[in-house]
C-alpha cells in the first residue's frame, strides 16, 4: 500500500488557495439552532462503537438536531477504500477522516466518527485540526473478553489463528485514552443508556439546546 509521497502533496498545496466561503461556519450553526461538534468514538473492535454511535444519532434526530455519523467501515468501502490495515495506512485512514469531519464541522453538523483510531498521537492530530472544544473524544470502554464473545465478523478468532495480521488488541497495539470526555462503560449499561449518557453530556455543554434526558 503506497501512501501519496509527500512531496507531491506539498507542491500541490503551495499550487493552491484556500477560498472563504460567503456564509460562515456560525450562521450555518443558528440556523440550524446547534453548535457544531466531533464525537469521535474510539474503542476495540467489537466494542460497539458502530451500535452506539448508531443509537446517538437517531436520539439526535429524534430531538430534531442535525448530524451524521460517518462510520469505519462504512468509509472503507469508498472513501478509503485503497487503504490496508498496516500502522502506516491506519494512520492515513484517520488523517483523511478527520479532513472529511473538519468539512462536515464547517457545515454546522454534530459529527461523529466510529473507528477504532487506535493510536493516541492520530487522535490528538485530529483534535488539533478543529475549534478549542469542538473534539468530543468518546471511549467505548469494553473488555477484550467480551469484544471477543462478541467478535460479530470473526476477526478476532481469525487473528488469535494468524489469519489476518496487524490486529488491533491481538497483535497490534490499542492506546488507551487517558482523560476522554465521554466514558461509557458497555459492560454495566445498555446501548439505550449509553446513548442517553453521551447525548445528555452534549446537552450539558450547551452543543444542543436541549434538556438533559431522564
Amino acid at each position: 500500500m503506497k501512501i501519496a509521497n509527500i512531496e507531491a502533496v506539498s507542491q500541490k498545496t503551495k499550487n493552491t488557495v484556500w477560498h472563504e466561503q460567503h456564509i460562515s461556519k456560525k450562521q450555518r450553526s443558528e440556523l440550524k439552532k446547534q453548535k457544531p461538534v466531533l464525537l469521535w468514538y474510539t474503542g476495540l473492535s467489537g466494542s460497539g462503537k458502530s451500535t452506539i454511535a448508531n443509537a446517538v444519532d437517531a436520539l439526535l434526530f429524534k430531538l430534531g438536531c442535525h448530524s451524521y455519523l460517518l462510520d469505519g467501515d462504512n468509509v472503507r468501502h469508498g472513501l478509503n477504500g485503497d487503504l490496508g490495515f498496516s500502522d502506516e495506512a491506519r494512520v492515513e485512514n484517520i488523517r483523511r477522516i478527520s479532513e472529511v469531519a473538519k468539512l462536515f464541522l464547517d457545515a454546522g453538523l454534530i459529527v461523529s466518527t466510529a473507528f477504532i483510531s487506535p493510536f493516541s498521537s492520530d487522535r490528538a492530530l485530529a483534535k488539533a485540526k478543529l475549534e478549542d472544544g469542538e473534539f468530543i473524544e468518546v471511549f467505548i470502554d469494553t473488555p477484550i473478553s467480551i469484544c471477543e464473545q462478541r467478535d460479530p465478523k470473526g476477526l478476532y478468532k481469525k487473528a488469535r489463528a494468524g489469519e489476518i495480521k496487524d490486529f488491533t488488541g491481538v497483535d497490534s497495539t490499542y492506546d488507551v485514552p487517558e482523560f476522554p470526555q465521554v466514558h461509557v462503560k458497555t459492560a454495566e449499561q445498555s446501548i439505550e443508556q449509553c446513548a442517553v449518557q453521551i447525548v445528555n453530556f452534549l446537552m450539558k455543554q450547551g452543543f444542543v439546546a436541549k434538556s438533559p434526558i431522564g
